[in-house]
Order: C-alpha cells, then sequence, then structure tokens
C-alpha cells in the first residue's frame, strides 16, 4: 500500500507523542476491506542556516498479524538497554530537547532574582 493509498483510509483512533525535537504520531486506520492496521510515523524538527524549518517523517506500516512479533521485539531490545545501562537511562533527556531554563541568582539579602538572559544590545550608557 503506498502512502497516497493510506490517506484516502479512514483514521479510527490516533494519538500523539511529543519528546523533546521529535513527535510520534499513532493512527490505527481501516482497510479497505475493514480491517485496521497500525502507522507509527515519527517527524523531527530540523533548523535551516536562514532559521527557516523542516521536517523529516519516517513512517512504519503495521499490520495486526505482526503486533504480537513486534511487541516482544520491542520489550526485548528495550529491557536489553534498560539490562545493560541501567533503569535511569529511560529518564535521561539530551539538553537540545528542552528550552533553556531561566538562570537564577541570589541577591545579597537572600532574596532569588531572575537573571536577565538578553543580548550586548540591552547595554546602556548607564551600565557601564
Amino acid at each position: 500500500m503506498n502512502e497516497k493509498d493510506s490517506m484516502d483510509q479512514e483514521e479510527i483512533h490516533s494519538k500523539v507523542l511529543r519528546a523533546g525535537r521529535r513527535t510520534y504520531f499513532f493512527d490505527v486506520r481501516s482497510t479497505k476491506a475493514g480491517d485496521y492496521y497500525l502507522t507509527i510515523t515519527e517527524s523531527k524538527k530540523f533548523t535551516h542556516d536562514d532559521g527557516s524549518f523542516h521536517y523529516k517523517k519516517h513512517k512504519i506500516y503495521l499490520y495486526k498479524e505482526d503486533f504480537e512479533a513486534f511487541k516482544d521485539n520491542v520489550s526485548e531490545m528495550m529491557n536489553f538497554i534498560i539490562e545493560e545501562k541501567g533503569a535511569e537511562v529511560i529518564s535521561e533527556r539530551h539538553q537540545k530537547d528542552f528550552k533553556k531554563e531561566e538562570e537564577v541568582t541570589t541577591t545579597t539579602n537572600g532574596e532569588l532574582k531572575s537573571t536577565e538572559t538578553g543580548n550586548f544590545t540591552d547595554v546602556s550608557f548607564d551600565d557601564i
């Protein structure tokens, strides 16, 4: 089945998982014969040098006769990684997946103060 044919099929159920720079789309669709299949699409955002964006997408078509084997293999591979690297590996995130957090400093009297992260053009002559 090509991608154009799949676009014509009825969508039954969908779920979106946002994971940093990646987004995963899970869609249950029906065939012309009324059977169901699952598509999993990974979409990752990239930036061109001019600041414009583009997305790279990868799609898997998973049919019901493959569900059990797919589930078993995914579980086996995830368990292998957890056993080899430890359970904390599944909670690790890359810093680039998060927006820069606002820095906080302490004033001389102990109060927390937000640090401005502006650029050099925000400097006035009074600051010099």
